[in-house]
């Protein structure tokens, strides 16, 4: 009974600290077509810090592009795309990475360089971390959102400190401040 109390108690914080989060007002970021196309790619289940989805609406014909390490990952994008209500089309321009021992090499060690680092270790946390490594024979490149200029130079510095890689290209944006 001692802990069962606090367990409801801190169940209870929880859900009343998440009902701003939830609740729809019109703003929420799954409101449009753009949020709900967001939301299917986020939640496809191999989707990983090595894939980069993204996309683009024109009246109602969503072209999906990015890199992806696995081909179900590309299937999977445009068959969840496509059930969407109002979406009349889907363009898949997803690139499927070659499957090279030395790309999952580099992916390995790109991901212990980076997170390894104290100070980026936190965008590591979470289902989908927010800096995401893409490697193509042999060349990196860092796409996602750090919070700070020196986060994203860090992050630069660690990526090319990686033995093996032709070169980084670093399109970390740093999040606006409100």
């Amino acid at each position: 009974m001692k802990t069962i109390v606090p367990t409801i108690a801190l169940a209870a914080a929880l859900a009343i600290g998440a009902l701003p989060i939830l609740a729809d007002n019109g703003n929420a970021p799954l409101a449009g077509l753009a949020g709900q196309v967001r939301h299917q790619l986020v939640m496809i289940p191999y989707y990983s810090v090595f894939d980069d989805l993204s996309f683009s609406i024109d009246n109602g014909v969503v072209t999906l592009s990015g890199d992806v390490t696995l081909p179900v990952v590309k299937q999977d994008a445009q068959s969840a795309v496509k059930r969407i209500p109002g979406v009349t089309a889907v363009v898949n321009n997803i690139k499927v990475l070659p499957l090279l021992d030395s790309d999952y090499q580099i992916r390995r060690a790109e991901y212990r360089a980076i997170f390894g680092y104290a100070d980026l270790y936190r965008y590591a946390l979470g289902a989908l971390p927010s800096i995401h490594i893409i490697v193509d024979n042999g060349h990196v490149t860092l796409v996602g959102v750090v919070n700070s200029q020196a986060d994203k130079q860090m992050a630069n510095i660690r990526a090319n400190s990686v033995p093996g890689v032709f070169s980084v290209t670093n399109n970390l944006r740093v999040a606006e401040r409100s």
